[in-house]
């Protein structure tokens, strides 16, 4: 297996609170992930690791064949696609989504002065046309639907044919259906063998698509489970990560969770 994401015994401290206590995961080439637990328990540090915004203060993180602290960043972020819960609020109010999703090929948020040849114009139509969103080309980013922006924001993410996807709760604040259409995309992005290793980070089991691999569940910055996604989404592991007894159903590869 090739690692995508190799972190041995990574700590992240920030004062007196451990973030992050001794981590020790790999992600391969082919794999999705699901990181699952509650808040405060390091999902966001984590993720933050892998983009590199921040640092172990003691371990080794490997991303994508680069060790963080001895990698120029700005070489390692264009080969890793992010969708993040504050992406909006970084955007122009009057920027078409055409032009937000081809400028990911320079890395800004923005156009400006940066030219783009076809071939670019044309790979952002067609990520729009895979994700639904090539009619609404045009539009401007602001007057999309909470679920028509996380689809762009995806789409965006995969302009730059990233090695290496990170999802930082792509569902949060969608009603149920923006949720059930979103997690039928990411289900097929998942089953899509040319698609890169992926990360996701929830809260919710019921926002985990059809498809995942592997599952990681943090507790208070340590690892309470890791591995192949039947064995480590039970209710006994689940349970201890929640600090609380629960009952889990899957159903036609997706899963429900209720207090017992």
């Amino acid at each position: 297996m090739v690692a995508v994401v190799d972190l041995v015994d990574v700590s992240v401290r920030r004062g007196s609170t451990m973030l992050l206590d001794g981590i020790n995961w790999q992600v391969g080439e082919s794999d999705r992930w699901v990181v699952l637990g509650a808040n405060g328990a390091g999902k966001t540090t984590l993720l933050r690791l892998l983009t590199g915004d921040l640092y172990p203060t003691t371990g080794m993180a490997g991303v994508l064949d680069e060790v963080l602290g001895a990698v120029n960043i700005f070489d390692l972020r264009p080969r890793i696609g992010l969708v993040s819960q504050t992406f909006q609020e970084r955007v122009p109010r009057g920027e078409t989504v055409h032009d937000l999703v081809v400028s990911a090929a320079y890395a800004v948020v923005g156009r400006w002065r940066e030219e783009y040849e076809g071939f670019d114009h044309e790979r952002a139509d067609a990520l729009l046309e895979r994700f639904g969103m090539l009619e609404l080309r045009d539009r401007t980013f602001g007057t999309l639907s909470s679920g028509e922006r996380k689809r762009v924001e995806i789409a965006r993410a995969l302009m730059v044919d990233p090695e290496l996807l990170l999802l930082d709760e792509p569902a949060s604040g969608l009603d149920l259906g923006g949720r059930e259409n979103l997690v039928r995309l990411l289900g097929h992005l998942a089953a899509d063998a040319a698609a890169p290793a992926s990360v996701m980070v929830t809260h919710h089991v019921e926002e985990i698509p059809p498809g995942i691999t592997h599952a990681l569940l943090l507790k208070k910055g340590r690892i309470v489970a890791s591995g192949p996604a039947r064995e480590v989404l039970t209710e006994p592991l689940m349970s201890e990560t929640f600090d609380m007894p629960l009952r889990l159903v899957m159903s036609q590869g997706r899963f429900t969770a209720r207090a017992r």
